[in-house]
């Protein structure tokens, strides 16, 4: 038997790149929340032209069962893509499913954790050669 969770998908969206490998830390995190939370679908997304996108990605969650979806902003600022673009992506795509909730999650933004790994990369840049080589 289901429980209600098994019907929750979370997308975490990027922004993307066209450099190769450049969502793997993105991928990563996906990968860790799936073992943690093993009832749930989690997919990943970009609005780069690569891909895969929103719509696709939505489209295969709501495919697979789900019928709440919590779109993850893979972002640090709030910026005109999180104001503007991705809550009118979202609402476009949320008329196709009628009986969907489609939740626009809260972007990364501050968190007092982000203190102690940009202290973790400080160190671990002091050893870095100079830019100039």
């Amino acid at each position: 038997m289901k429980d209600n969770y098994s019907k929750e998908a979370i997308i975490l969206m990027g922004h993307g790149s066209r450099v190769p490998g450049a969502g793997e830390g993105m991928e990563k995190v996906a990968q860790r929340l799936k073992e943690k939370r093993p009832w749930a679908m989690i997919e990943t997304c970009y609005m780069s032209e690569l891909g895969p996108h929103f719509p696709e990605i939505l489209e295969k969650c709501v495919r697979e069962g789900a019928d709440k979806v919590i779109v993850m902003p893979y972002f640090l600022h709030l910026g005109i893509h999180l104001l503007k673009d991705v809550p009118d992506m979202m609402r476009t795509e949320a008329k196709k499913y009628p009986g969907l909730t489609l939740i626009l999650g809260r972007h990364l933004g501050f968190d007092e954790s982000l203190v102690d790994l940009v202290g973790k990369r400080l160190e671990e840049s002091k050893e870095l050669i100079d830019i100039r080589g």
